[in-house]
């Protein structure tokens, strides 16, 4: 175990080294985000209504969940780039865990969305947006975002594994995250949609994370403390069934 922990650590510290020594990675990994807070803020955010409070209130979870669950990407980018250059092959001949690598990966890009989300957060503030509960209760809205987050980066890592390179990688990516961003709670409220579109938007994970986020960061009773324990589920129901998958393709490319 230490000797995994170890590589992994390793594998960690390599991923976080690009992003110091390219931190143009960190700031385009923003542009995206602000694009649409910027666009549904001011451009959209008038001609829509949202229940019980402000849509800038409404729309900053939906943006935070979105720029994790965008994020994610990276995963699948960055294996997808290192198997193309023959990296994974070099890192399969070596005495080291077969974990570290995806391992090292995932937390590594856990860590830049958590830097993200704090700056994006510090947009939040500055175009208006309010929390209505307690420091803890938003560090905890934080905390699920990014557990969100770290389960969807083993999706991409799978993803990234079956496919070539990175352009291919980000093609297989978007038709996948489209779905769960787009319809879901993330921008608009679920109860504005069409039947079979509305009952997708408010059972599948974003719509549950964005929930689980306003819960804990605007209280109300809009949005009880189910959700949150529903999008932990979400989440590790995620990791569970995906890291194994992702481990076992490593081991056997």
């Amino acid at each position: 175990m230490r000797w995994a922990v170890r590589d992994t650590l390793a594998m960690v510290w390599r991923n976080l080294t690009v992003i110091r020594r390219v931190p143009q990675l960190l700031v385009f990994s923003l542009v995206q985000p602000l694009i649409f807070v910027f666009m549904f803020r001011y451009v959209f955010g008038g001609a829509i209504q949202v229940p019980g409070g402000r849509y800038v209130d409404y729309l900053m979870p939906g943006v935070f969940v979105q720029t994790v669950a965008f994020g994610a990407i990276n995963t699948a980018v960055g294996l997808a780039e290192d198997q193309n250059k023959g990296l994974l092959e070099r890192l399969q001949s070596l005495p080291m865990s077969r974990s570290a690598v995806l391992g090292g990966r995932v937390l590594a890009d856990t860590v830049r969305n958590v830097l993200i989300v704090l700056l994006m957060l510090a947009v939040g503030f500055l175009v208006g947006f309010r929390t209505h509960t307690s420091v803890l209760q938003v560090a905890a809205g934080v905390f699920v975002m990014v557990l969100f987050g770290l389960a969807l980066c083993w999706i991409f890592a799978l993803i990234g594994l079956l496919v070539p390179n990175g352009e291919a990688a980000q093609a297989a990516a978007f038709p996948l995250l489209a779905p769960l961003v787009f319809a879901s709670s993330a921008f608009v409220d679920p109860r504005t949609m069409p039947g079979p579109l509305r009952w997708w938007a408010e059972r599948q994970p974003v719509s549950i994370t964005a929930k689980a986020v306003r819960s804990l960061m605007l209280g109300g009773s809009e949005y009880p403390s189910a959700y949150v324990w529903g999008a932990i589920a979400w989440s590790l129901a995620i990791i569970a069934v995906m890291a194994p998958l992702a481990v076992r393709r490593y081991r056997r490319s």
